[in-house]
């Protein structure tokens, strides 16, 4: 078919998780039960989805992780063929690090694990598995799902819109900080960092003028960015 012979759907609007939203959603994660046929569950989930809004690592990255791409001492995980055969390495927070070594000597201290984040049989954890307890932690902390989300990838979102913010309010040099976002993130062009302008602009308005000051022209035209 031709390019644009079908209509675009409806544009997804991320939903940025309030601080509120992300307290009671690890509370849930934290009181996650014991289950047999996947016995380290009730440690897995309190870190990783952590980790996910921590280092703003896709889903799918988080859950291929080996222990071998791990780097425990360094405070680094490597990233191997991600989207767009992207490999890269991300440097961890300091508390994310003391966190991930708390749960390594938890879960791999036998040493007998290929994945860091073990499913069911030994396998990655699924996409599906993910997203069923995504949701009913969504549930326990009472944030409302509809059909369009809050979806995992928003934790995605949510990083890079406090992280712009936090830099901003800090009078940082955004043009210079956004290249290092870009390749943190695993982004091929400058335009998929600079969409997340758009977003703190406008779940942080009173920092729009900031944001415009370091990026004047970037903001207004990320409107139609897809």
């Amino acid at each position: 078919m031709p390019n644009k012979y079908y209509p675009k759907g409806n544009k997804y609007i991320p939903h940025i998780y309030t601080p509120d939203e992300l307290t009671r959603f690890f509370s849930a994660t934290d009181k996650c039960t014991y289950c047999s046929e996947v016995p380290y569950r009730h440690l897995i989930m309190p870190v990783f989805f952590r980790l996910l809004l921590s280092s703003g690592l896709r889903c799918s990255e988080a859950r291929m992780l080996t222990v071998d791409d791990v780097d425990l001492d360094l405070g680094i995980l490597k990233i191997s063929d991600s989207k767009n055969h992207n490999d890269r390495l991300v440097p961890l927070s300091k508390t994310m690090l003391i966190r991930l070594q708390r749960y390594s000597e938890q879960v791999h201290s036998s040493g007998s694990h290929e994945f860091f984040f073990p499913g069911y049989k030994e396998k990655p954890m699924t996409l599906g598995n993910v997203y069923k307890n995504f949701r009913r932690f969504l549930w326990k902390a009472g944030i409302s799902h509809t059909g369009d989300g809050p979806r995992v990838h928003d934790f995605r979102h949510t990083y890079c819109v406090f992280k712009l913010r936090e830099w901003a309010e800090q009078g940082k040099d955004l043009m210079v900080l956004i290249p290092l976002m870009r390749t943190y993130l695993g982004h091929q062009t400058f335009n998929e960092t600079a969409y997340y302008l758009k977003w703190t602009a406008d779940v942080f308005p009173d920092i729009r003028l900031k944001l415009e000051r370091y990026c004047e022209g970037i903001i207004p035209e990320m409107e139609e960015f897809q």
